[in-house]
């Protein structure tokens, strides 16, 4: 059973980021996608675990100073979720759970918010953890959270990118080849060059999943 949980999370790239400029974030908040960035996509996979760990505990701090700010319940979710895929197992599920509160959290709180992050990365969470009894997977609450996301940040990168994921992973491989696309076109984002770059070849591996199925 863990070896799957753990192969389930490996897989989780729920980390998102915002398509607003990083100038236009509080300095703490630039520091924590920067840093995510440099763990997700420079770090060797073994030494992951490690840093994301720790990037939890500075991100918790900074939320708990900010309390009724949302971007930084956003962040903390979003290092929980990628902190689960490094860290597999069942361990992961708590972190993931921790997570899905904190971005309900801050949909609440501001649902527009990072432009609308906190919906995409819920929607991520609800298509790549596994369903009862295990989790809290469901396709129906992904489609309508990736969609709300989506309608806050149309031309996003992540947003179209999840979707686009979440359609390959359910079989819908013309249509997801083509938010692929949409999302290989969104524009740079000021501060996030490591995250961006990151973030395309992971579309790019989309699109070839989804061309051997056509």
């Amino acid at each position: 059973m863990n070896n799957m949980l753990k192969i389930i999370f490996t897989l989780m790239i729920v980390c998102l980021s915002a398509v607003i400029s990083a100038e236009a974030l509080p300095t703490d908040i630039v520091y924590l996608q920067t840093r995510w960035a440099e763990i997700k996509y420079q770090l060797p996979e073994g030494q992951q675990e490690k840093a994301f760990s720790t990037l939890v505990s500075e991100a918790e701090k900074m939320r708990i100073n900010h309390p009724q700010e949302a971007s930084y319940l956003i962040w903390e979710g979003i290092i929980r979720s990628t902190y689960a895929g490094a860290k597999g197992g069942l361990g992961a599920l708590d972190q993931v759970k921790q997570a899905k509160q904190l971005f309900e959290q801050a949909i609440a709180l501001a649902p527009d918010a990072i432009a609308g992050s906190a919906y995409t990365s819920l929607g991520s969470l609800y298509y790549q953890v596994p369903g009862w009894p295990l989790g809290f997977g469901d396709d129906k609450k992904a489609k309508t959270m990736l969609l709300k996301g989506l309608s806050y940040n149309p031309e996003g990168i992540d947003a179209n990118y999840f979707y686009g994921d979440f359609l390959l992973n359910q079989k819908q491989y013309q249509q997801a080849l083509q938010v692929f696309e949409k999302a290989l076109l969104a524009p740079p984002r000021g501060g996030r060059e490591l995250a961006d770059e990151g973030r395309k070849k992971e579309i790019e591996a989309g699109m070839l999943a989804a061309r051997k199925h056509l």
